[in-house]
């Protein structure tokens, strides 16, 4: 060992001393050695705000609710006996006094309380609802699916009953929301509530990544997609901050690409990935489904050619490998496979079963194609060619789209049906009718194939656009253009004979109020705009070759930024009286680009 490799080791060794001693150095020292090792601190960051707006009260002419606006102002989360103005809410008998919240934006949470005098000898008893519409938040426990208004507080309690101090905080709540809605339940009952702020849980993180163009709607759309998948970066990487908090791989893949675009290489992907071979490990598929086994091995691929992170690939490489064993083995020499009974690409296109099955046999070659670059890189050149002879006997039995979305667009991208034929018979047909808040990032990348850029950034903003229109500050699980139709926006109250836009809608498992409006699968729109309107795209492993190659449609100019492991890139691009795009680009030394 030479004198060089010795010192690094002390670097390192001193580096990791240092570390534990600052953990424990903020540890009380009452706890034992043996203790302070099970502990986990929290590595998610933790802010409180006011409401922005009140929905609406019960107040009985004055008599229930007084001073209601105290709960809009700033407060410091400290009781006290200083009697300062409060928000006075007093129970008729018969009656109930309520309090209807609007926090201004999707957040993941509670709701901090901070009380005062209390008329009752025994806690107040008061009842909080959360809610990501107005809708939810007025709504009832319903866990009847079939019925309309579907409600429940399923992976996350969003309607709660509880006991309230006298003179004191409470901390309630941990899902995600925009309304609270509080109810004193206790006749005869008067509590003084001197503050009622929402708790925002996040990921104190930088957006590295950034789209700013002359068209505001498309801006607001890329950067509602960021804040979605943020909210979704919890301490692993989640498909839902309400319902859904869950590892999902296949949901995961376009979270992923807004993760490289926006906040670059982040801990929560590998941090994801590492946990889900822990719960689903060979033979069983990821989340027990074989189409989130393909997600996986996509997935690894582009994580790799963004971050060139040899290292993870390589600790993976037993379980990939495995993988590639697992579904070559279900496919025979005519191309005929089995992988599984249950076919599965998203929610809205499950009626098409003839299309899910023609898209779900083009995942599994898309799948196959990135797991044998990875094993090409891997140095695994028998575990390569059994990924290509993979491809070979899929590709003898090709299946029809039968005119579904999703499937034209998965045998697009795999390369086994021309992008222009998919989009001229099946993908931009009808513009943005057929498209899914999941699959409908797939659709986008078959039209940027095809040359049809103007078509797809059209129905970002229709499409993606018209969630915004309904009030959204994060985008859904699922959404589609004829909900719009006479129904009311999520941030305001119902108002009779038309339609809640959160309740009346929906399907599958998102009936109704379940129905969840932060969910990161459906992000794609800004992964799309980063990559084809700005026109940034790796080419090299690690971000050590990029290609610039802008698409502006109708804008007349855009600019940008992008996440690299060697730093920021910096684009402008402006469009000259002749059509012409005029390009303006800085990137660190490291980063060959290609124009």
């Amino acid at each position: 060992m030479n004198r060089i490799e010795i010192i690094k080791i002390f670097i390192c060794t001193t580096l990791v001393l240092l570390a534990d001693a600052q953990l424990k150095a903020e540890i009380p020292p009452m706890f034992s050695t043996k203790v302070v090792q099970k502990m986990q601190k929290d590595e998610l960051t933790k802010v409180y705000f006011p409401a922005e707006r009140i929905v609406w009260v019960n107040s009985g002419n004055g008599k229930m609710v007084k001073n209601e606006d105290v709960l809009l102002k700033s407060g410091n989360g400290q009781a006290d006996l200083t009697n300062r103005i409060c928000c006075v809410m007093t129970n008729l008998e018969n009656d109930t006094a309520s309090v209807l919240l609007d926090f201004g934006r999707e957040i993941h949470g509670g709701l901090q309380l901070v009380l005062g005098h209390c008329t009752s000898q025994k806690p107040a008893l008061v009842r909080i609802r959360f809610g990501e519409s107005v809708g939810e938040c007025n709504s009832e426990l319903t866990y009847s699916s079939g019925k309309i208004g579907y409600s429940t507080n399923h992976h996350a309690m969003r309607d709660i009953i509880m006991e309230i101090p006298n003179y004191g905080s409470i901390e309630i709540g941990n899902t995600g929301f925009r309304f609270v809605r509080i109810d004193l339940l206790q006749e005869k009952t008067t509590i003084n509530l001197a503050e009622a702020r929402a708790i925002l849980r996040y990921r104190d993180i930088p957006y590295l990544g950034s789209f700013n163009c002359n068209d505001e709607r498309l801006n607001q759309i890329w950067l509602t997609g960021a804040y979605t998948v943020h909210l979704n970066m919890q301490e692993y990487l989640w498909d839902g901050i309400k319902r859904d908090r869950l590892i999902w791989l296949g949901d995961m893949h376009p979270e992923v690409a807004t993760i490289m675009g926006v906040f670059g290489d982040n801990e929560v992907v590998p941090k994801t990935l590492d946990l889900a071979c822990e719960q689903f490990p060979l033979p069983s598929w990821m989340n027990n489904m074989s189409a989130y086994s393909l997600w996986y091995l996509i997935i690894h691929h582009d994580w790799y050619i963004h971050g060139g992170d040899i290292d993870f690939l390589n600790k993976h490489k037993t379980y990939i490998l495995g993988l590639i064993d697992l579904i070559v083995n279900k496919i025979d020499e005519n191309g005929n496979e089995n992988l599984a009974k249950e076919r599965f690409l998203d929610w809205p296109s499950s009626w098409n079963k003839e299309g899910v099955e023609a898209g779900f046999r083009a995942l599994i070659v898309w799948a196959m194609k990135d797991a044998e670059e990875i094993c090409n890189i891997l140095h695994e050149p028998i575990s390569a060619q059994k990924a290509a002879l993979c491809i070979k006997r899929l590709n003898q039995n090709i299946k029809e789209p039968n005119k579904l979305k999703q499937a034209a667009s998965l045998m697009s991208i795999a390369g086994i049906l021309d992008p222009l034929k998919a989009c001229n018979e099946v993908v931009s047909v009808d513009g943005a009718k057929g498209f899914s808040t999941f699959y409908g990032y797939y659709m986008l990348q078959t039209q940027a194939l095809a040359g049809q850029y103007q078509q797809a950034m059209d129905i970002i903003r229709q499409y993606w656009g018209g969630m915004l229109d309904m009030g959204a500050t994060t985008f859904w699980e699922d959404f589609n253009l004829d909900w719009m139709d006479n129904a009311a926006r999520l941030d305001e109250i119902t108002p009779p004979g038309m339609k809640d836009i959160h309740g009346d809608f929906g399907a599958h498992c998102y009936l109704g109020f379940r129905h969840s409006l932060c969910h990161g699968w459906a992000s794609g729109p800004t992964a799309w705009m980063s990559e084809h309107v700005l026109g940034i795209k790796v080419i090299e492993p690690g971000c050590k070759v990029i290609r610039i190659e802008p698409h502006l449609g109708d804008l007349n100019w855009v600019e940008g930024t992008f996440p690299t492991p060697y730093g920021i890139v910096k684009v402008k691009h402006t469009k000259s009286f002749d059509g012409n795009v005029i390009s303006k680009v800085d990137a660190p030394k490291e980063i060959k680009i290609i124009q």
